[in-house]
């Protein structure tokens, strides 16, 4: 049985990003405070998550009431098994992006770094308040304000292609808002409730087939933050933002509080029961498959590298819808533990691509070779990140696939189990040029590869400019290389070392828990 406990932890949580927010702005003429703050809250706030571990592997919830409203109506916090895992893998992100974004804000002598990291602070303090939301009601203010708080990051350059892509990203997402609105009232106005309950609202059930159909359908058009197709165009228009927001957005918040909201909606509000009865499960799978393999397609013909990244990013995502459709333990599992497995190797690529870009100025694929022996560190642990999501052994990946082909085998859908394994093929072949073109082909004349050319344009001598290549070989020549890239090496490791111990951070033990409330 679920036990519960009050604890004003998961406000603390959100206190620390909140706090980190309001200083930010006050030391904006002093920058090693300002960052030294972003890194003090990130630290607090992930220990202040990972605290609340050992209760909830106790069966226990964590409760934090806020204010009732109306009888089925409040705002307040719940901290599950499920919830837990979200909020440990954006924290502990947190930290190391923090760290990255000194180098590469620094790097590029980039403008309006204080209200960088106002927002940035912002955003992890709405991901957080999601994974912890206790209702449909709370999840909705902070996933709405999530899309708000990265609208700067996104529009950070604040030229006509960042203020383009910023404004795509800001359409998609707030026409997608409505839709969830409607689909939180429309649940209320079923059930007399919104609080997340495993196995779903009971209630629910009472409602007509029809009914039922459409409340989903609300829900799948107010789900846009995950970037199914049709409706993923916003996230390679939003690749326009400086590296650490493609981050943010692919590996900490928008896009996983987009497939963490579907585990939410169909594991606490619908039940897999009723999802089943309805024959749900298949219209989400054909979904899921349809954006896993076109997703695929897409990456393979871009030669941009971060384009190509947030292409996989719309293919890797549906493997946890994918996981979901398949209503089996299995599957359900798999869709659980790819949220933070994918999360530590997507954030390494990004990760990767922009400690190349400020390093070489390189931005292309076809502009790489050779720079696997000039930034061996940065070029293995892409090679590391690459392989995880073809899920190849050593790397976390192959857990989370292999959980997703248990599910397909378990719910005997074994058309879904093909598609997960061209979607696999499919990742080899447009990341597997990257690696090959690194490492085994022969590096360009820096008089054709135009390494002295500005990555943006900035007041910066030439004299500088050629330092910077001249000290490829080093990787860390300049000491702000080295805040990039230390967090891309560590994101890299722990993606191989989560293959050997899966209960790092008690993520397994915290999805296996979450899985058997679910179905036992």
């Amino acid at each position: 049985m679920i036990g519960t406990v009050t604890s004003i932890k998961p406000l603390l949580a959100l206190a620390a990003p909140l706090a980190c927010a309001l200083l930010i702005p006050v030391f904006r003429n002093r920058p090693n405070v300002r960052e030294g703050c972003t890194l003090g809250a990130a630290l607090i706030q992930c220990g202040i998550i990972l605290s609340m571990a050992p209760i909830i592997l106790e069966n226990k919830i964590v409760l934090t009431p806020l204010i009732t409203i109306t009888k089925g109506i409040d705002i307040g916090f719940r901290v599950d098994a499920f919830g837990l895992v979200f909020a440990i893998t954006s924290s502990f992100l947190w930290i190391l992006v923090a760290i990255y974004a000194i180098g590469y804000m620094r790097a590029l002598e980039e403008h309006g770094q204080t209200r960088f990291y106002f927002f940035f602070a912002l955003a992890i303090l709405c991901a957080v308040g999601i994974a912890m939301s206790k209702n449909l009601v709370t999840f909705y203010l902070f996933y709405e304000a999530l899309t708000f708080s990265t609208y700067w990051l996104v529009a950070h350059n604040e030229d006509e292609a960042a203020f383009k892509g910023a404004k795509k990203y800001l359409t998609y997402l707030l026409f997608s808002g409505w839709f969830l609105f409607a689909a939180v009232v429309m649940t209320y106005g079923l059930t007399g409730t919104t609080s997340f309950t495993p196995g779903g609202i009971r209630t629910l059930g009472t409602a007509s087939g029809q009914t039922l159909k459409v409340l989903f359908l609300l829900f799948v058009l107010g789900s846009m933050k995950a970037a199914f197709l049709p409706f993923h165009g916003w996230l390679p228009a939003a690749m326009v933002a400086p590296t650490p927001v493609s981050a943010l957005l692919h590996a900490v918040a928008v896009v996983k509080a987009g497939v963490f909201g579907f585990v939410r909606i169909v594991c606490y509000v619908f039940g897999m029961d009723l999802f089943q009865a309805l024959g749900l499960g298949l219209v989400l799978g054909v979904i899921a498959a349809f954006t896993m393999l076109m997703g695929s397609f897409f990456a393979i013909g871009q030669d941009n590298l971060k384009k190509r990244l947030a292409y996989s990013t719309v293919s890797q995502l549906s493997y946890i819808l994918l996981g979901i459709a398949l209503l089996s333990p299995y599957g359900i599992k798999g869709a659980m533990i790819h949220i933070p497995f994918h999360a530590f190797m997507k954030i390494t690529l990004f990760l990767c691509a922009g400690a190349i870009l400020v390093i070489t100025g390189k931005k292309k694929i076809s502009q790489l070779a050779g720079i696997g022996k000039t930034m061996p560190i940065t070029m293995t642990s892409f090679a590391i990140g690459a392989a995880g999501m073809c899920g190849i052994p050593p790397v976390a990946g192959f857990i989370s696939k292999w959980f997703l082909c248990l599910g397909t085998i378990q719910a005997g859908s074994l058309i879904f189990l093909g598609v997960i394994l061209v979607s696999s093929l499919l990742d080899v072949l447009y990341f597997l040029p990257i690696v090959k073109t690194a490492f085994f082909k022969k590096a360009i004349p820096e008089s054709s590869a135009n390494l002295n050319k500005p990555v943006v344009e900035i007041n910066r001598s030439v004299q500088d400019i050629n330092g910077r290549v001249r000290c490829l070989g080093l990787e860390t020549g300049k000491g702000l290389y080295f805040f990039m890239i230390l967090p891309l090496a560590v994101t890299a490791l722990f993606s191989i070392l989560f293959w050997f111990f899966p209960n790092t951070f008690y993520i397994l033990d915290l999805v296996t828990l979450a899985t058997h409330n679910l179905f036992y």
